[in-house]
Order: C-alpha cells, then sequence, then structure tokens
C-alpha cells in the first residue's frame, strides 16, 4: 500500500501536466480553427471561444485522468472547478496588471510568472478542493 501511494503522489503531477498539454492543444487548436478556417474577425473572440472548450478538456481530464480516485459528486466538481478558475483568471489578470501597467515591467515575463502561478493554484485548488484526492 504505501509503495501505490508513494507512486500516486508522483503519478499526479506528471499526469497533470500532460493533461495541461492536452487541453492547451485543444484550446490552440479550437483557436486556429476559429481564427483562420472559419475566417472570425476577432482574435479575442476566437480565443475566448477556443479556452471554453480548453478549460472543458481540463476538467473531463483531471476528473477522468489526473484525479481518478476522487469519489466527489459531478456537480459539486463543476461548480467547485468553476469558482476555482474564475477565482484564478482574476488573479492572473490582477498580478498581469500591477506588473505591467503599474510597475512598467515586461508583459512577457509578468505573464510566465502568473502563468506559473496559475499551473501551482489550478494543481492544488483541484486536488485539494475540487477532486479532493
Amino acid at each position: 500500500m504505501h509503495y501505490e501511494r508513494k507512486m500516486l503522489m508522483f503519478a499526479q503531477p506528471i499526469r497533470y501536466l500532460i493533461n495541461g498539454l492536452v487541453a492547451t492543444a485543444i484550446h490552440f487548436l479550437v483557436l486556429t480553427i476559429n481564427f483562420k478556417l472559419l475566417g472570425w474577425s476577432s482574435a479575442g473572440l476566437s480565443n475566448l471561444v477556443a479556452s471554453v472548450f480548453g478549460i472543458f478538456a481540463s476538467f473531463i481530464g483531471s476528473r477522468y485522468y489526473v484525479f481518478q480516485n476522487s469519489s466527489e459528486a459531478l456537480s459539486a466538481q463543476i461548480y467547485r472547478f468553476i469558482l476555482l478558475y474564475l477565482t484564478i483568471a482574476l488573479l492572473h489578470g490582477a498580478l498581469l496588471y500591477i506588473w505591467a501597467d503599474k510597475f512598467s515591467l515586461n508583459y512577457i515575463y509578468g505573464f510566465g510568472v502568473a502563468t506559473a502561478m496559475q499551473v501551482l493554484l489550478s494543481y492544488f485548488g483541484n486536488k485539494i478542493m475540487v477532486f479532493k484526492a
């Protein structure tokens, strides 16, 4: 039992990264389809719609692949997942606003810092709050 728990401890973060890469690929694919193939004139709108697909893929992957041992009800997980991701999005935006707009620092580096924060908060938020796994 101790060995299985130890393997799960290492497997979850790796599965989380794989899930994140797949969700990001789906997000980017839908963005490209909207903007390039369907000819949408707004990259922002294309990205907004694509992000919904990426977030949905992230939730499905987290529920059934990353945190598969979770026994929480689906409706409760969806509610907490949406709350977590809205909170992280607001923090991401606030950090970038302070970094670039208030302190006039390079927005690319700020985006990197905000994204690193987002990845950590998302993993631990999903593990502890959403899927309780």
